[in-house]
């Protein structure tokens, strides 16, 4: 995260507590990034709002930019943003949807999840990072190049956020039932199972020094399991993968970082693998 040029910011002026930038202002202070801060709004003017933080922040030496925008959805102007500006970065305070709305229409956040080139960073709190654990969601049991790039990615940025905050790193894998019908013999057993989904995080935990108290491998589905270990851990950030699914299928399933943003007590980071990144930036310019 230090090779972060400029964060965007999104400003929500009916969110007083600004969130979103308090992270981004920690963020900044360690990589020298500049803040570009974006109220997507066309009704009301925002403009003294932005000149107020912009005021503030300077004060403080942080380099700032301010826009206000609307290109169809929030989502949309976010991501049109974002791409104009070269942000690598995007950080937004996540306000649920209520669950009737979430079940006839897809929430932006969803959106802006699936369809945004870079990281974001969802922020539901404000707990401090300061010495507080951080919990990389990784899924080895996915071990093909594009997963196990996208495996390194997420817990490099979360080992990244422990050593901004002075915290603790720790990754979770879930993994599937034991079947006594499987072909493999590995999967008719819960302990063999867990013994190799833990081999296959030995890589983290050598370059990262993870311990094994701190590596969570646990039998259950990854949207339920995930919520839990972040409330045991009390975890202040969750780094987690998206495959970033679109159209028809995606309406339909989602996918675990969307699942989970509204029942984890965390801050969540979303980040994705590359090939989807440059896919994203393509229908962003056409």
């Amino acid at each position: 995260m230090q090779a972060i040029r400029c964060i965007l910011v999104v400003i929500d002026p009916n969110q007083p507590q600004a969130l979103a930038l308090k992270r981004a202002r920690l963020i900044s202070t360690v990589s020298q990034s500049r803040l570009h801060l974006l109220v997507c709004d066309t009704k009301r003017d925002h403009s003294a709002h932005l000149a107020t933080l912009r005021e503030q922040l300077e004060s403080d030496g942080h380099q700032v930019t301010t826009q206000q925008a609307w290109h169809e959805s929030v989502h949309q102007t976010i991501i049109t943003v974002q791409q104009a500006e070269g942000c690598g970065l995007v950080a937004k305070q996540h306000v649920p949807d209520n669950p009737l709305k979430r079940a006839l229409l897809t929430p932006e956040d969803w959106k802006l999840l699936r369809y945004c080139p870079c990281p974001v960073l969802m922020v539901k709190t404000d707990n401090p990072w300061t010495g507080g654990n951080i919990l990389a969601a990784v899924d080895v049991g996915n071990s093909d190049l594009e997963h196990r790039t996208l495996h390194a990615t997420i817990v490099n940025h979360g080992f990244e956020i422990a050593s901004l905050a002075d915290g603790k790193l720790h990754v979770i894998s879930a993994h599937p039932s034991a079947m006594l019908s499987a072909a493999d013999p590995a999967f008719q057993l819960k302990e063999t199972i867990e013994a190799r989904y833990r081999d296959a995080c030995k890589q983290f935990q050598e370059e990262f020094h993870i311990p094994d108290a701190q590596l969570h491998v646990e039998e259950g589905p990854a949207d339920a399991l995930i919520p839990r270990v972040c409330h045991q851990l009390k975890a202040v950030v969750t780094v987690i993968g998206t495959v970033a699914r679109t159209g028809f299928s995606g309406a339909l399933m989602g996918n675990t970082a969307e699942v989970v943003l509204d029942t984890l007590e965390s801050d969540v980071l979303v980040l994705k693998p590359n090939d989807i990144i440059d896919h994203l930036e393509d229908l962003v310019r056409h």
